[in-house]
């Protein structure tokens, strides 16, 4: 039995999916326009219709199987989802004059999805139609100050829809409205994270099948974990770790040894003038993650002819590197990642990536059950391009000195303040921009520094970090003292939707 998730594109399809993993149900993604007899090879007890870039009203937006509305199944639509369900049964849907997106009040509440929750209680917003009218018999059971239906029901209480995202960590409400439709749809909860790492490595030792396997290792957690993952199920296998000359400081001389000290079967590259050679001249953020995605393969075949043979490369990749590199077919492309989009069309190796359906949080519960070494399975994300997307502009390597530093400083001093387990992800950019300023009696101009720290469970979702403001002052200060090309310091207070974590 499961529930089943018919995605049509949104960014937050597999969130979905781990939300429900979190309330101890089995679910399984679909597209959005499966054929009936697919989705009932699921066993469905319910059925979840995601959001998507797409509008409703367009006459080519993708739509269910028309015949899923005669199953009887109890249904969910989200956004776009409940978009699809008001146009069939009758209602209205229009386009917004006024986008929403981020953070609403609820100014009403009724009928089971909420509750016993708090009318005042917040909710993420991501979308540019709205309902104007409902069918027949439905009724309105949450409404905003910007948006009067905001939730509503079937008479019969087994279709519901929601205008907002109940499945991003920033609607507080959204895992509590999840639990009350599966509560209400009778489903079984007896799906757990066990089984999740159980059934992880039995199909990674069924695809491997006994062969030798590279493994690209970045020193995060999603590759650390991999490797001890291949490690604990008896795969052989060689890490390579490539010093591209755009890691923070001190990162080589740290995942070596912390690696090591797991067991780990690693080789460390030295390959830092081929990756600045490659980038020289570039300055467009997707043609960077192109060629470090060049770069990297061609180390890792020169290692494979080297030391091999290997047909399988092993990859840390997880869920938010492939939706946001249009994993799902018809999913809008954020950008490329080195270990996805930036990989080229001809590649010598056949991919392994057990972890391309989870998120960043379930993998470091991958890991604990692994046992994977606190220091390690804590660690901030840092993309696979490195400082190369932090460094805006072209990559020199002056530039990315300079972005080192300013990274360095702020690390310390989120750790040395005890902020630095309490936010998801932090970073430096350095911005292409030189501004004027005041050295002793002198006019100087300097490079600025843009400052970045969200909180967030998954990633796929960030609000930005309230520092203290005490802290975001010794740290400017801190960055213009030690770093003398550094003018200015700006701290970045832009949630994601609409902007991503990382710059570039």
């Amino acid at each position: 039995m499961s529930v089943v998730v018919l995605d049509f594109g949104s960014q937050y399809t597999q969130l979905i999916v781990r939300r429900l993993r979190e309330l101890h149900v089995l679910s399984v993604v679909l597209p959005g326009t499966a054929d009936v007899d697919r989705i009932l090879k699921e066993a469905p007890q319910a059925v979840v219709l995601s959001g998507s870039p797409h509008s409703a009203t367009a006459t080519d937006a993708p739509r269910p199987d028309d015949r899923l509305y005669d199953l009887g199944l109890p249904m969910l639509g989200i956004c776009y989802g409940f978009h699809l369900l008001v146009e069939r049964f009758g209602g209205h849907v229009i386009p917004t004059t006024r986008r929403e997106y981020g953070r609403a009040e609820l100014s009403t509440t009724a009928g089971a999805l909420f509750e016993d929750l708090p009318a005042g209680a917040h909710v993420w917003m991501s979308h540019a139609d709205s309902v104007e009218s409902l069918p027949g018999g439905w009724r309105v059971t949450s409404s905003s100050s910007e948006n009067p239906i905001v939730a509503a029901e079937s008479a019969d209480g087994r279709l519901v829809g929601v205008q907002f995202h109940p499945e991003v960590s920033h609607t507080p409400i959204g895992t509590a409205v999840l639990e009350r439709f599966l509560d209400r749809a009778a489903v079984a909860r007896d799906w757990t994270p066990e089984g999740m790492l159980d059934r992880i490595s039995r199909e990674t030792i069924e695809q491997v099948d006994g062969e030798r396997v590279l493994l690209a290792v970045s020193g995060g957690v999603d590759s650390s974990t991999l490797a001890l993952l291949l490690a604990r199920c008896g795969i052989e296998h060689l890490g390579v770790f490539v010093d591209h000359g755009l890691l923070r400081s001190g990162e080589r001389e740290t995942v070596a040894a912390s690696l090591r000290d797991v067991g780990v079967n690693l080789q460390v590259v030295d390959a830092q003038e081929r990756f600045f050679a490659a980038l020289r001249g570039i300055v467009d953020p997707e043609e960077k993650r192109r060629a470090i995605g060049r770069e990297f393969v061609a180390v890792f075949e020169e290692v494979a002819q080297r030391e091999g043979p290997f047909r399988l490369l092993a990859q840390g990749t997880l869920y938010p590197d492939v939706i946001e590199s249009a994993g799902s077919e018809s999913a809008a492309n954020i950008k490329s990642h080195h270990n996805v989009g930036g990989l080229p069309e001809i590649l010598q190796f056949d991919l392994v990536e057990p972890f391309r359906l989870l998120f960043k949080d379930e993998v470091r519960v991958v890991a604990r059950g692994l046992g994977l070494p606190s220091d390690i399975r804590d660690r901030h994300p840092f993309p696979g391009p490195g400082l190369a997307i932090r460094v805006l502009g072209e990559v020199t390597p002056e530039r990315v000195e300079l972005a080192r530093e300013a990274d360095r400083i702020f690390v310390e001093g989120l750790r040395e303040s005890g902020w630095y387990d309490r936010v998801w992800q932090a970073l430096a950019i350095l911005i292409p921009v030189r501004t004027v300023g005041v050295a002793g009696d002198e006019r100087r101009y300097g490079d600025v520094v843009a400052l970045r720290a969200v909180t967030s469970v998954d990633g796929m979702t960030a609000d930005w970090a309230r520092l203290p403001d005490e802290l975001v002052d010794e740290i400017s200060r801190r960055m213009t003292r030690e770093v003398p090309e550094i003018g200015r310091v700006v701290y970045d207070v832009s949630s994601k939707p609409p902007a991503t974590i990382e710059w570039e």
